[in-house]
């Protein structure tokens, strides 16, 4: 893995809380539970992790392995991130701002990540939007990335 992709989900759009996320990538999202369900229930994806907005961390792919969650996507002019690529949620929207303990569960992942893993860097920590844009425009406005940059750096990130 060389890269980190920040994205964020709510399910339905705009509502946090509950399994929604869970069951979608999990693949036991019924369609008849809400309208929006009925668009997505067949999807098939999944981030390697989910940060809630109480800060709580869900993984649901080992970070070694390929996950779901970049689509058609290129960084830096190499296509398919999701083959190269670590994917975190955050429970969120692109407007509404995120909460101090997903910014500190999200540096401290990040740390351990980079870490563990020394084909990460700091330098290659990005956007969905950035890697599909046009497509694609999470985390968004409401994504402080000074603020993680602090608190990455004070993990020893």
């Amino acid at each position: 893995m060389s890269l980190i992709v920040i994205h964020c989900i709510s399910l339905p759009p705009g509502e946090f809380g509950g399994d929604w996320i869970d069951r979608l990538f999990t693949n036991t999202l019924p369609p008849d539970a809400h309208p929006y369900f009925a668009g997505i229930h067949h999807l098939r994806v999944a981030a390697h992790a989910l940060i809630r907005r109480d800060g709580s961390i869900t993984q649901y792919v080992p970070f070694h392995q390929r996950a779901w969650h970049a689509g058609v996507s290129s960084y830096h002019g190499r296509e398919v991130c999701n083959d190269f690529s670590i994917g975190i949620e955050l429970e969120g929207t692109e407007t509404v701002d995120y909460t101090g303990d997903q910014y500190t569960s999200l540096a401290e992942l990040v740390a351990a990540l980079l870490a563990h893993y020394p084909s990460l860097s700091r330098q290659a920590i990005t956007g969905h939007s950035d890697i599909a844009p046009g497509r694609k425009t999470d985390p968004g406005p409401s994504f402080q990335w000074a603020l993680f940059s602090r608190l990455l750096a004070e993990r020893g990130g």
